[in-house]
C-alpha cells in the first residue's frame, strides 16, 4: 500500500569502519546483549507510554524481562519501538533541530527515534538516538540455501511480490471520521470499550519468554527444512511488523479525536511488536535476522481506503488465529514433529489474533453501511477470496514446511479456510461458499497454474521469452479468479446489523 508513514528522508551517513567479526561469539550472545541494551535504552519510552494511557491500561508495555531467568528474555512493545522509528530513519546524519541519527555499519541494527512523533511522549518532546548491535558469527548451516545477507547475521529481505506480506497505509483523516463521536453520533462504544478492557488486561504480558532451547533447536534444523522454515519466519515477522507500523500510526492520528479507539490501536501495536520481535529473535537463532528499521524505510507502502484496511486486517487476524491454533493442536497430538520451541507459544499467541479480530469486527459495526448494503456485499466477498487465494497459493509453494510438521498442506489449508469462513459469516453480509466442492476444485487448479508460472520464472530463459510463456497461464489464473468471484455465495451477517440475513432470521 503505497503511502509513507510520515518518514523524513535524509542523506545517508558514511558507514563506520567494519568491526572485527571475531568480536561476536555467537548469535545468541549478541541477541541477548541487543535485547538488554534495547530494554535499558527504551525504559523512558515505556514509562511515558504508561503515563499516556489511562489507569489500568499499561499492560506491561515496558517490562521486558519480567519473569525471565537464566538468560531468557521477555518481549514487549519496546522490542518493536526499537526496530521502527515513528518519523526518523536509520542511518542518517545529525538533524538541524539537534536530534542525532546513528549511522549503520556492518553487523549492526540501527534505528533513530523521533519521540515527538510518538503519542506516548508528546508532552516530554524529547528526542534521542539509540544504537542496537546484533551481530552474529557466520554459520555454515546456511551455506547453499540461497539467502543473501546485508551484513553478518542480517538477511536481505525477500523480494516483494503479489503474494508477499505488504506494508499498509491509509487515509487517516477519513479514519478519524469513522471513530469521531461528533461526526458519527451513533457510534456504539459499548462493544469497543469491552475490547479495550480485554487489551488492557494484557493476558500475554509474560508469555513471550525465550530460553536456551531455542538456539540449540535451531542448530539441529538443516537442509531444505531449514530453508523453508526461515522463509516462514520471515513472512510471519514481516506481516506482524507491518501490523505494528499501521496500528501505531493509527493510534497517533486518533489520539485527539477518538482517544479510546487510539488506545486500542496502541495496545494492538504492542501485541504486534511482541510478535515481530519474538519472530525476529527466532530468525537470529538461524543467523539471519531482519533489519526492521531498514524495512520501515525501504519497503513499498500500499494505500488502501480505511474501510478496505478494516476488511483486510479483520480477515488476516482471524485466519492467523486458525493457522496458529491448528498447528498448535496438531503438534500437541504429535510432539515428535515439533522441531523448534516457537510452536509451543502458539496457543496463547493466537488469542492475541482473535482479540484483534474482535476489535476490528466492532470497528466495522461502528459504521453499519460497511456491512448492510450491496457495496458491502461486493467488498466482503472480494476480500474473503483475496485472503483465501493468497494463503492457498503461498502455502502450496512451501509444502515441505508443513510436511516437516507432519501436516498435509492441502488438508491444513482447507481446514483453516473453512473455519475462518465460518467465523466471518457472523459478521460479513456474504461470504463465498467454501464448503461447496467446486470451490476447492477451482483452488487446486489455480495451484497447478501457479506452479507452472513459477517453473517458467525459475527457468534460464530470457526475460522476454518468460513473459510470453507466462501469458496463457496468467490468463487462465485470471479466469479462475473471475469464476470464484461469481460463484455461489452465502447470505449471512451479524445479528446486530439491521438488514443482514442473520438479523432477518432472528426477527419475530
Amino acid at each position: 500500500m503505497k503511502a509513507l508513514l510520515l518518514l523524513r528522508s535524509r542523506k545517508a551517513q558514511p558507514a563506520p569502519a567494519e568491526p572485527d567479526p571475531a568480536q561476536a561469539d555467537s548469535v545468541q550472545s549478541a541477541a541477548n546483549q541487543a535485547a538488554a541494551a534495547t530494554t535499558a535504552a527504551l525504559a523512558p519510552l515505556a514509562a511515558s507510554t504508561a503515563a499516556w494511557m489511562p489507569a489500568g491500561s499499561q499492560g506491561g508495555g515496558g517490562e521486558a524481562g519480567a519473569g525471565a531467568e537464566g538468560g531468557a528474555a521477555a518481549y514487549s512493545a519496546a522490542d518493536a519501538w526499537a526496530a521502527a522509528p515513528s518519523v526518523g530513519e536509520a542511518g542518517g546524519p545529525a538533524r538541524a533541530d539537534g536530534s542525532e541519527a546513528v549511522g549503520g555499519g556492518r553487523g549492526r541494527s540501527v534505528a533513530v527515534y523521533d519521540f515527538q512523533a510518538c503519542p506516548a511522549v508528546v508532552k516530554a518532546g524529547r528526542r534521542c538516538a539509540v544504537k542496537v548491535q546484533a551481530t552474529a558469527a557466520p554459520n555454515d548451516l546456511n551455506a547453499g540455501l540461497g539467502f543473501e545477507q546485508m551484513r553478518d547475521g542480517i538477511k536481505v529481505a525477500a523480494k516483494e511480490s503479489i503474494l508477499t506480506p505488504r506494508f499498509y497505509t491509509t487515509d487517516f483523516d477519513e479514519t478519524e471520521q469513522i471513530f469521531s463521536k461528533e461526526i458519527n453520533p451513533n457510534l456504539d462504544m459499548e462493544e469497543l470499550n469491552a475490547c479495550l478492557q480485554e487489551f488492557r488486561n494484557d493476558y500475554n504480558k509474560v508469555h513471550f519468554v525465550r530460553n536456551n532451547s531455542f538456539k540449540a533447536a535451531a542448530d539441529k534444523v538443516t537442509g531444505e527444512t531449514r530453508r523453508i522454515f526461515i522463509e516462514f519466519l520471515e513472512r510471519s515477522c514481516t506481516a506482524e511488523f507491518s501490523g505494528f507500523l499501521l496500528y501505531k500510526e493509527l493510534a497517533r492520528r486518533l489520539k485527539t479525536s477518538a482517544p479510546e479507539v487510539a488506545e486500542m490501536f496502541l495496545l494492538m501495536s504492542r501485541d504486534e511488536a511482541r510478535h515481530a520481535g519474538f519472530l525476529n529473535k527466532a530468525l537470529a537463532d538461524f543467523n539471519l535476522a531482519l533489519d526492521l528499521g531498514f524495512l520501515t524505510k525501504n519497503r513499498t507502502y500500499t494505500y488502501f481506503k480505511p474501510k478496505f484496511i478494516i476488511y483486510a486486517t479483520f480477515l488476516s487476524e482471524k485466519i492467523g488465529y486458525w493457522r496458529y491454533i491448528t498447528i498448535y493442536r496438531h503438534l500437541q497430538r504429535n510432539p515428535d514433529n515439533q522441531f523448534y520451541p516457537l510452536f509451543e507459544y502458539f496457543e496463547n499467541w493466537c488469542q492475541d489474533e482473535n482479540r484483534h479480530g474482535d476489535f476490528l469486527a466492532a470497528c466495522l459495526k461502528a459504521k453499519p453501511e460497511l456491512l448492510n448494503n450491496w457495496e458491502a456485499k461486493l467488498w466482503s466477498k472480494f476480500f474473503c477470496l483475496s485472503v483465501y487465494v493468497t494463503m492457498y497459493l503461498n502455502d502450496h509453494t512451501r509444502t515441505k514446511f508443513y510436511e516437516s510438521l507432519g501436516l498435509v498442506t492441502r488438508q491444513f489449508n482447507q481446514h483453516v479456510i473453512i473455519e475462518t469462513n465460518r467465523a466471518t459469516e457472523r459478521l460479513f453480509p456474504v461470504v463465498p461458499d467454501v464448503e461447496d466442492p467446486w470451490f476447492f476444485e477451482t483452488m487446486n487448479k489455480m495451484v497447478d497454474v501457479n506452479s507452472a508460472i513459477m517453473r517458467i520464472e525459475d527457468s534460464n530463459a530470457p526475460d522476454f521469452l518468460k513473459t510470453l510463456q507466462k501469458l496463457p497461464y496468467q490468463e487462465r489464473m485470471a479466469s479462475y479468479l473471475v469464476q470464484l468471484m461469481f460463484m455461489k455465495e452465502k447470505e449471512c451477517g451479524s445479528v446486530d446489523i439491521a438488514g443482514s440475513a442473520a438479523s432477518a432470521l432472528t426477527s419475530f
